[in-house]
């Protein structure tokens, strides 16, 4: 593995399955003037945005979380596409909001301060710089999958876009009550 300078931009984040990334991979994405469509191998669903931030700290706080005592975790896309903030074409994410709390009391003093306002959890498609292209937005989509692990995830930012690499892995292993 490449040497890192440290610190390291970090996000902490849900894949969706294979079966619902299919189905996103539907999804209308024209090509259109100052457009980028995310490539699907970047798809995610992000728990946490940490920026700059030390990648072992980042591990050592999320490992002592009691992931496997926490059981898989449901995830919905849809009802349909959307425009989030200015520049955004993304697919919402219901389901994520228990994890989203285990990470922040995990990592709340590394990296950026957590963000002060609720939790939107979506699906980035792409980003836009003047106006979203015709017929991206609204189309409908539903899936639903199940998340087993949160990832740590390192970015960095290149001319050509960016380059996501998974720092670590913390699988969801606990037992559905009542299962």
């Amino acid at each position: 593995m490449p040497e890192r300078l440290l610190p390291v931009r970090l996000f902490i984040a849900v894949r969706p399955s294979i079966a619902a990334a299919d189905l996103v991979d539907r999804v209308p994405r024209p090509e259109a003037p100052r457009v980028r469509w995310l490539p699907r191998d970047q798809w995610h669903v992000t728990l946490r945005f940490l920026g700059d931030a030390e990648p072992d700290e980042v591990v050592a706080a999320l490992a002592a979380v009691a992931w496997g005592r926490v059981p898989p975790v449901d995830v919905t896309l849809g009802p349909a596409t959307e425009v989030l903030g200015e520049s955004v074409v993304m697919v919402p994410a219901a389901g994520c909001d228990a994890l989203v709390d285990w990470v922040v009391a995990a990592t709340g003093g590394l990296g950026r301060e957590p963000e002060d306002r609720p939790f939107v959890g979506h699906l980035t498609l792409g980003r836009f710089r003047d106006e979203p292209p015709t017929g991206s937005i609204g189309t409908p989509i539903s899936a639903t999958f199940q998340v087993d692990e949160v990832l740590l995830v390192a970015s960095q930012t290149r001319p050509e876009g960016a380059v996501h690499e998974v720092v670590a892995r913390f699988p969801l292993d606990g037992e559905v009550e009542g299962g």
